[in-house]
């Protein structure tokens, strides 16, 4: 089965098919680096970083770009806050950035264009637009002729005349029509400026993306992905700029991820129940946190609550522990005399991976590819059951959960499973927890143990513990 991705543009499936074969040109709009990612940031930094690194599994080269927005009002604002500049805002969020990208199991991006690298481009771009009719310039402003581009609102597919245009913009009086958005905004007084042809002032927020996807990947791209709240205004300015300018698809494929709830509400700054990446790392380890955002389509809404995130972690533990089990069952085998591997145990190898593969390539259904992961575990248990087992088979169920784990990355190596003295530490813990009546403290250690798969066995010496 070919990869098929859902086409925002057509709200159909199609068969993926990059322009140049063996190599994707892929776009993925980035943070406002103002302040820390949210929980909601997140779920497109992993599910677009699983498209391509499952991209790079089927054999292409990908050039992966997401940007920094490192300049507009939040960033001012916030250096005012700070007392602080807008550059050091930025600079402060973007190494924050890449710790939770880190702390997440992401891998860097092939380029991350900041804003505030690509100011002679993003001027040159909206010189261009102005030579075409398709902008005009007014008190130092300078905006998009939204109705000279017949196809304005063919990707949110809306109609230009029915349009509620209010999102991030304010009724401006000098504009042509109403639905016309900024291009360049002129400075107010203090404010940070790059010099333009129509004075001191700074990009809007649509013409940086087309800007920097133009010059970091050419006139049209195979893929531009973002969240569903991008979808528009942003992704559909971006068409309208740069079509409007080189007379080409931006992208042949749109992806949109869909909103997270926190437990059943809208993530919003008024209701004040905003996640922030870097303190949902300290409660739980990347593996937990990638599993829940992967465990549910990613067009679908996604719900974080406590339970879920305990669910999750469940989840990680036991493929962890399955594949603990079975790389210490293959240190400590004998090697002699175990002939050859049962053709039937390669044949449900071959039909797990041929399982991950379809789902992969069907829109990226990672909940049933991570249902393929716990059929390896279920296979991998079996198999350690029996008290001989061939060391050539557990070779084999190894190499085969190393291909099932290279995009979702679920298992993150050792540090996944509690070592033995981190074991016995908490043990200790627990019993001092016990002695000073800290019972919450003796409980949570209980529950930790319990789903790492630790027994804990009360004995005529005390305490003992061993793996289930």
């Amino acid at each position: 089965m070919a990869l098929q991705i859902y086409n925002t543009l057509t709200r159909s499936k199609e068969e993926f098919v990059p322009m140049e074969p063996g190599k994707v040109k892929m776009y993925v709009c980035g943070p406002t680096v103002y302040d820390y990612i949210h929980i909601g940031n997140a779920r497109p930094m992993i599910f677009f970083d699983v498209v391509r690194t499952y991209l790079e599994q089927i054999g292409n080269e990908v050039n992966y770009v997401v940007n920094f927005t490192d300049v507009d009002d939040k960033l001012i604002r916030k250096a005012e806050q700070m007392g602080s500049t807008v550059p050091e805002v930025a600079d402060t969020f973007i190494k924050a950035y890449y710790e939770d990208l880190e702390g997440l199991g992401i891998e860097k991006a092939t380029v991350n264009p900041r804003v505030t690298e690509n100011m002679d481009n993003i001027i040159a771009f909206i010189r261009e637009l102005e030579e075409k009719g398709f902008a005009y310039e007014k008190g130092g402003d300078v905006f998009y002729r939204t109705n000279k581009f017949p196809d304005y609102g063919k990707l949110s597919h809306q109609k230009l005349d029915e349009l509620q245009f209010g999102i991030r913009i304010n009724v401006d009086e000098r504009k042509e029509n109403p639905e016309d958005f900024v291009l360049w905004k002129a400075a107010k007084p203090g404010e940070i400026y790059w010099s333009s042809p129509w004075g001191d002032g700074r990009p809007g927020w649509h013409i940086e993306c087309s800007a920097m996807a133009r010059r970091y990947l050419g006139d049209t791209i195979d893929i531009h992905g973002g969240g569903q709240d991008l979808q528009f205004p942003h992704h559909e300015c971006e068409v309208a700029q740069s079509e409007a300018l080189t007379g080409e698809p931006l992208a042949r494929y749109w992806m949109h991820n869909g909103y997270i709830k926190i437990n059943n509400e809208k993530m919003s700054k008024s209701l004040g129940n905003g996640i922030l990446v870097k303190d949902l790392r300290k409660e739980f380890k990347k593996e937990a946190i990638r599993y829940f955002m992967l465990s549910t389509h990613y067009r679908n809404p996604l719900n974080f609550n406590a339970e879920t995130m305990n669910q999750a972690t469940n989840s990680v533990e036991r493929i962890a522990n399955a594949v603990s089990n079975l790389k210490h069952r293959l240190e400590t085998v004998t090697p002699d005399g175990h002939g050859a591997v049962r053709e039937e145990l390669k044949q449900k190898l071959d039909g797990i991976l041929s399982q991950y593969y379809d789902k992969m390539n069907d829109d990226f259904n990672t909940p049933d590819a991570i249902t393929s992961v716990f059929e390896w575990v279920n296979e991998t248990n079996s198999l350690l059951q029996q008290p001989v087992v061939n060391p050539e088979e557990l070779k084999l169920m190894l190499s085969a959960f190393e291909q099932l784990n290279a995009v979702l990355r679920l298992y993150g190596g050792e540090d996944a499973v509690l070592l033995d003295e981190e074991v016995e530490q908490l043990i200790v813990e627990r019993a001092q927890a016990r002695k000073d009546k800290n019972w919450s403290r003796a409980d949570e250690i209980r529950d930790q143990l319990a789903a790492q798969g630790i027994v804990l066995e009360d004995t005529a010496q005390g305490m003992r513990w061993r793996r289930k």
